[in-house]
């Protein structure tokens, strides 16, 4: 059966492998709304983070033989204490000023990260195994997926979900949105706005780190994987709306189906598809897809 002259076999396909692109997207995208959203800083070192954390998995097996699950765990904490630091020792004087010096001081925070990985491990890439328990592929008929990409799409979607609900659903969540909207108030309930501040930039980052540990087995460890992807990922938050927990997801995973239809149809315009759909939003609806309109 052909659909538009393109086998169905290949469209399905192509669907399923934006999926699992969408999923980083998503991952990451989400990461970065959480900063934005609650703290209000955009965080370009979110590429370098996630480059990171494939970095400190690849180190974990390479250099001290810890197993991918345990650094599926492990390397997001580390980024996670990592971007505490940076939280600490600089953000934290730009809360007030405008959103420009944040995105500077990121900016050069993620250029000195990829200059000192690339000084020591060059830019060839690392390999990084698929773990033994997810190798080979389900036979879906049409096509074989392989088991390391289902697990890739599964584990994006119960953390995306799970950061929804703890954000929107919880009371934890409900401090967080409280003491960033109006944090005098909050401190006099007894609550330390600071701390929760500080570590709300450490779970956004260590999403990122989550999301590098996933991606490793899938593309070679390199210092530039981040640059390489972070682009598309702020169009994405750009599309869902700055800020939007769901808008992130949602646009994140969308995007990725997008691109794998467009590679079926017109492969030329993949790299750029998401840009042009970043450009018609903006046009319509400038807060985003999900943005709220100010």
């Amino acid at each position: 059966m052909d659909i538009f002259g393109i086998p169905l076999p290949a469209m399905l396909s192509q669907l399923l492998l934006g999926l699992v692109n969408g999923s980083f997207y998503a991952m990451l995208s989400l990461g970065l709304a959480v900063i934005f959203g609650l703290l209000n800083v955009i965080n370009f070192a979110h590429g370098a983070l996630y480059m990171m954390g494939a970095f400190l998995a690849w180190m974990g097996l390479s250099y001290l033989g810890l197993s991918y699950w345990v650094m599926l765990t492990v390397a997001p904490l580390l980024v996670a204490l990592f971007g505490i630091v940076i939280e600490k020792t600089m953000l934290r004087w730009l809360y007030k000023l405008d959103h420009v010096y944040g995105l500077l001081l990121t900016f050069g925070i993620t250029l000195m990260m990829e200059g000192i990985f690339r000084s020591v491990y060059g830019v060839s890439g690392q390999p990084y195994a698929v773990p033994e328990a997810l190798g080979g592929a389900f036979n879906l008929g049409f096509m074989m997926l392989p088991k390391y990409r289902a697990w890739v799409v599964l584990a994006s979607a119960v953390v995306c979900l799970a950061t929804w609900y703890m954000i929107e659903k919880t009371r934890l969540g409900a401090y967080l949105r409280a003491g960033t909207e109006n944090p005098k108030l909050v401190e006099a309930f007894g609550i330390n706005v600071p701390f929760i501040v500080t570590c709300t930039y450490g779970f956004g980052v260590a999403l990122a780190a989550f999301a590098g540990v996933l991606a490793a087995p899938v593309i070679q460890v390199s210092p530039l994987m981040g640059s390489n992807l972070i682009i598309v990922v702020f169009a994405v938050v750009v599309i869902g709306g700055m800020g939007s927990i769901m808008g992130s997801i949602f646009t994140g995973l969308g995007v990725g189906v997008i691109e794998g239809l467009t590679r079926v149809f017109y492969p030329e315009l993949s790299a750029t598809v998401v840009f042009i759909i970043m450009a018609i939003v903006l046009m319509l609806r400038p807060a985003g897809l999900f943005g709220k309109e100010k």
